[in-house]
């Protein structure tokens, strides 16, 4: 069984229930009748709920009214949203009345829905930019307890099996923090071992990659590396984590015996954070692209619960898998 098939076999045990908010897409609805069938996750789709059945009739996709519906445009519990929404925002000079027209964006009404606890997770993006999508979740969910910035990690599909944890590692961040501190490297490492945990049920072995291994170099960069490594281990003292690496002794025995022959982490990591942004998009498209990997993502992380995005060239495949992925980070609020 492939990765994908056991985070959608896991997803399938779960009782948990996602958004999707843009029903005006036929790869949402085409992932939404897949999603049904496959019982993967219920679901609640945003839309008008006739427009939606009439499309959907025409598709041949029979599963879709078996989807929970809201109109985001015109709802019963308006006056609901509203006012959770302005108590969220009115430190931030929000009225009512802009409140009332900020609601009729399915963004926003997704997130205020989780946010009251009638969804577990939101997956976006088939038509929105990825700033969009993270706006009204950053504004109403926010971030988990003991973490500032929301990060983002691929989950990287081997063919040789020998890396990582039967070929499955998690790099990251390579799509959102351009150059992070060291506290939110720390706090990125963490987040990045939860992912690992709830979505593909990795043992996390975090290595902080760096240009210098244990002193191999002087530089403020490296002492960056090695601060945040003190910090990750702070927050997360139960799981292996070490730094600062180079990419070679985090992930090659031989290799690490010889440049750090001390370290629990070299050698075996399974989990790669990288110093910059710029280092984690180059490193994960080489990895894809000259190992022929797979890379699932970005998958989000650090929100209070979950929120994905999708790329707007996304397949009805990718967003089912989002879907399944979202599921089981759910779980990790449980």
């Amino acid at each position: 069984m492939s990765i994908i098939e056991v985070i959608k076999s896991k997803a399938k045990e779960q009782n948990k229930k996602i958004i999707l908010p843009e029903t005006e897409d036929l790869r949402i609805l085409k992932a939404a009748n897949q999603i049904i069938k496959e019982n993967i996750s219920d679901l609640i789709l945003i839309g008008n709920r006739e427009s939606i059945l009439k499309t959907s009739k025409e598709e041949n996709l029979a599963y879709i009214e078996n989807a929970d519906f809201i109109d985001s445009k015109n709802n019963k519990d308006q006056e609901k949203y509203i006012e959770l929404y302005y108590e969220l925002r009115k430190h931030k000079k929000m009225t009512r009345e802009k409140a009332a027209e900020v609601i009729k964006d399915p963004l926003y009404l997704g997130c205020l829905m989780i946010k009251n606890n009638e969804a577990d997770g939101q997956v976006a993006g088939a038509l929105n930019a990825t700033g969009d999508v993270i706006r009204p979740a950053l504004q109403i969910i926010k971030t988990k307890p003991n973490l500032k910035i929301v990060s983002s990690c691929f989950m990287m599909i081997l063919k040789d099996k020998h890396f990582g944890q039967d070929g499955i590692m998690f790099f990251a961040d390579c799509a959102l923090n351009i150059t992070p501190n060291e506290q939110e490297l720390a706090e990125i490492a963490v987040s990045t071992a939860g992912s690992a945990k709830s979505i593909a049920g990795i043992s996390p072995i975090i290595a902080m990659l760096c240009f210098s291994t244990k002193g191999s170099a002087v530089h403020d960069k490296v002492d960056k590396i090695r601060n945040a490594t003190k910090l990750a281990q702070k927050m997360a003292p139960d799981i292996p984590i070490d730094g600062e690496l180079q990419a070679d002794a985090a992930i090659i025995e031989n290799v690490a015996r010889k440049k750090a022959p001390d370290s629990e982490v070299a050698g075996k990591a399974n989990i790669l954070i990288f110093p910059d942004l710029n280092a984690g998009n180059i490193g994960y498209k080489l990895t894809q692209r000259f190992a022929g990997a797979e890379a699932i993502g970005p998958i989000l992380q650090g929100i209070a619960k979950p929120v994905n995005d999708l790329s707007r060239g996304c397949s009805v495949d990718d967003i089912v898998n989002s879907v399944a992925i979202t599921v089981n980070q759910a779980t990790e609020n449980d």
